[in-house]
C-alpha cells in the first residue's frame, strides 16, 4: 500500500521514499542491517554503562511519569510532585538577583542600553562585557579559558576573598558550570594500567558527578568515610587508611574535597582543612577543593576557609609544593543560577607543561557559554556601596541566605522530631542527609524487589506523596546504614508540607513493615 507522508506512521514500518509519497514495509533486519547495529550493547563504550548519576536517576523518571499521569487525570493521593531532589534554586521558587538580570538581558540585548528603567551602574557592566566580546556581541566565541577581563575580575575576588593572597588570571579557567571543570581536571589526572592506574580519593557520601566521571574514564575511586557521629567531619585518619589499602590496586593521585559538603552539608573547620594539606603533601597527592557552596554557611560557629588560603597561611613549606585546583559556580549560593552554566577553576602549583595542555584540552570544547561568563563576571564583581544597584543586591542576597539558614534549622528539627529519622545540623550548602531506621521487613521486602532499602523507602515515598527524594545508597553510605538526601530549597510553606508530609509517611511505612 502507498500513504502520503503526512499519515500516521507506526515504529514498526520503514520508510522508501520516492518523490513526495512513501511506500511503507515491514523492516528486514537483515537487509537494513537493525539487527547487527555498528552500535549496541555489546559494542559501545563499556565505561559509559557503568556511569550512575543517582540524582536524576530511577526516582527521578518516575516522578516525570507521575506528573505526566497527573496532567492526563490520573488520580493521585496528591496533586503535585514536590522535586527535593535537586539544588536547583529558581525551579524550588527563588527570586533572581535583579543586577544580575538586568545586566545580562542589557547583554544579550544591547538596544535596551537607550532604556531610562537600567541603572547606569548596569549598563556600565554591561558596556564593559560586550566591549570585551567579539564583535560586541556575547553571540561569539570567546577565549577558550574564557574572557580575559572576567578571568582578571575573577582573580580580584580571590585575592580579596583570601585577605590579599595573590591569584594569576592565567591560572584561572572558566567553565561551563564547575561540573565541567572538575571532568576535565579528572581527565588530565587519569592515566596509567592496572595497578599504576589513577586513584582519586573522595568522599562517602559523595555527590555521584566524582564516581559518574571515574566511571567514565575508567579511573579507581578510592572511597574515604564521613564521621557521620561528628556531623560528617572528615578524619585524616581515615584518609590513610583508605590510601594504605588503595596502594595495593592501584596509584593514588589526587583527593577531592567538597566544602561546605553536599550531599552531607557539613562545614569544614580550619584544623581539617590544615590536617588534610599536610595529608597531601606527605602522600604526594593533587588537591581538589570544591568549593560551589562557600556562601552558604548557617551554623554558629562555622566559617568558610578557602583550601587556597589556608594552604598559603601555612606557609611556603606547603605553599611552593602541594598541587590544588579550586571551583566555584554560579549555580549555588545566593545566585542559584544553574542554567546559566557558569563557574571557574583556579589551579595552583601546576608543571607548566601541563598548563598547556590543559589549555589545550579546554580548547577543544571552544569556550564556555558567554552568558555564564558574563553572569560569573557579576557575581565576583557586584555593585560596589557608592553604586546605585547595591542597596537592592544586598537586600537580596542576604534575604536569599538568611532563608536559606532558617530552613536549614528547621528542617534539622523536624526531622529529628520523627522517631526512626536522625538528622545533623545542617551546617551549610543546601541539602541534608538523614539517616533512617528500617525495619527488617522493609529491608527484606527491598531485597524481594532487587532495591536497595533507602530506594524502596524513597519510591514508596513518591507514590504515595509526591515527594521527589534521592536515596543515599545513590551517594554510598556506610554499609547497614540507610540516609536519603534532601534540599532545603523548596519554599518555606512548601518545605513546611514537606517535612509534614515526611513524617506521616515514615510512621506509617513503620507501621506497615514492624
Amino acid at each position: 500500500p502507498v500513504q502520503r507522508c503526512s499519515d500516521t506512521v507506526r515504529s514498526n514500518i520503514s520508510w522508501a521514499i520516492s518523490g513526495t509519497e512513501c511506500e511503507l514495509q515491514k523492516p528486514n533486519m537483515t537487509e537494513n542491517g537493525l539487527g547487527n547495529r555498528v552500535l549496541n550493547m555489546d559494542t559501545m563504550n563499556p565505561n559509559v554503562k557503568r556511569v550512575e548519576y543517582a540524582v536524576r536517576g530511577p526516582i527521578v523518571q518516575r516522578a516525570l511519569q507521575i506528573e505526566k499521569e497527573l496532567k492526563e487525570g490520573v488520580e493521585k493521593p496528591f496533586t503535585e510532585v514536590i522535586k527535593a531532589n535537586i539544588g536547583d534554586a529558581h525551579a524550588m521558587g527563588q527570586k533572581p538577583i535583579t543586577f544580575l538580570r538586568q545586566v545580562v538581558a542589557l547583554c544579550v540585548y544591547p538596544d535596551l542600553l537607550e532604556d531610562d528603567k537600567f541603572p547606569e551602574d548596569a549598563k556600565s557592566r554591561a558596556r564593559r562585557i560586550l566591549q570585551a566580546c567579539g564583535g560586541g556581541s556575547i553571540g561569539a566565541y570567546s577565549a577558550s579559558p574564557g574572557i580575559e577581563i572576567i578571568r582578571q575580575d575573577v582573580a580580584k575576588y580571590i585575592e580579596k576573598r583570601d585577605g590579599g593572597i595573590p591569584s594569576d588570571p592565567d591560572s584561572i579557567y572558566l567553565s561551563t558550570g564547575a561540573s565541567d571543570a572538575i571532568v576535565t581536571m579528572l581527565k588530565l589526572l587519569t592515566s596509567g594500567e592496572g595497578k599504576n592506574r589513577t586513584g582519586v580519593m573522595i568522599s562517602i557520601p559523595q555527590y555521584p558527578l566524582y564516581s559518574a566521571a571515574l566511571a567514565e574514564l575508567a579511573a579507581v575511586q578510592i572511597s574515604y568515610y564521613l564521621d557521620e557521629d561528628k556531623c560528617w567531619s572528615l578524619d585524616v585518619n581515615e584518609l590513610r587508611r583508605a590510601v594504605k589499602a588503595a596502594r595495593e590496586h592501584c596509584n593514588p593521585r589526587a583527593l577531592c574535597i567538597i566544602n561546605p559538603g553536599n550531599p552531607t552539608g557539613q562545614v569544614q573547620s580550619r584544623q581539617c582543612i590544615e590536617d588534610v594539606i599536610r595529608f597531601a603533601a606527605e602522600e604526594h597527592l593533587f588537591l581538589m577543593a570544591d568549593e560551589v557552596y562557600q556562601d552558604n554557611v548557617y551554623a554558629e560557629g562555622c566559617q568558610f576557609h578557602s583550601f587556597k588560603k589556608v594552604l598559603f597561611e601555612m606557609g611556603p613549606e606547603y605553599s611552593s609544593v602541594v598541587e590544588l585546583v579550586s571551583f566555584h559556580s554560579t549555580s549555588k549560593c545566593f545566585m542559584g543560577e544553574c542554567g546559566f552554566r557558569g563557574g571557574y577553576m583556579e589551579v595552583v602549583n601546576m608543571d607548566p607543561e601541563v598548563k598547556l595542555q590543559l589549555t589545550k584540552l579546554v580548547s577543544v570544547r571552544l569556550c564556555p557559554p558567554i552568558p555564564g561568563q558574563a553572569l560569573l563576571d557579576l557575581v565576583v564583581n557586584p555593585p560596589q556601596p557608592d553604586e546605585p544597584s547595591y542597596a537592592t543586591f544586598i537586600k537580596e542576597r542576604t534575604a536569599n541566605l538568611d532563608i536559606l539558614a532558617e530552613k536549614a534549622k528547621m528542617t534539622e528539627q523536624v526531622l529529628n522530631t520523627v522517631p526512626g529519622i536522625h538528622c545533623n545540623p545542617v551546617q551549610g550548602a543546601m541539602y541534608t542527609f538523614p539517616r533512617l531506621s528500617l525495619p527488617e521487613k522493609a529491608i527484606n521486602a527491598a531485597k524481594e524487589k532487587g532495591q536497595a532499602p533507602d530506594m524502596f523507602y524513597c519510591m514508596k515515598l513518591l507514590e504515595e506523596t509526591g515527594i521527589c527524594l534521592v536515596p543515599g545508597s545513590g551517594f554510598g553510605q556506610r554499609d547497614g546504614t540507610y540516609h536519603f538526601r534532601m534540599t532545603i530549597l523548596p519554599a518555606t510553606e512548601k518545605l513546611k508540607v514537606v517535612l509534614e508530609k515526611i513524617r506521616e509517611f515514615h510512621k506509617r511505612f513503620t507501621e506497615e513493615f514492624s
